[in-house]
């Protein structure tokens, strides 16, 4: 019996890790592509949303060598 609930509490236990790792690891990525500082290479775009969960105006800045998007708050 004891192997049974120690075999379910890791499983229960790696599960947590993986959430609360992912999670971490979401919220990370997401504010480094966004803020009031405009990193060196991003250009403007005419692209201009609202974020849904905080109402706040973001405009679209474009890396053309990389690529990548940023989104400043205004």
């Amino acid at each position: 019996m004891k192997w049974i609930l120690g075999f379910y509490g890791i499983q229960l236990l790696i599960l947590l890790l993986l959430i609360i790792g992912s999670w971490l690891i979401w919220d990370r990525r997401f504010k480094a592509k966004h803020g009031q500082q405009v990193p060196k290479g991003f250009v403007r775009t005419n692209e201009v949303s609202i974020d849904p969960t905080t109402n706040k105006k973001l405009v679209v800045y474009f890396n053309r060598e990389t690529g990548e998007r940023f989104y400043k708050e205004e």
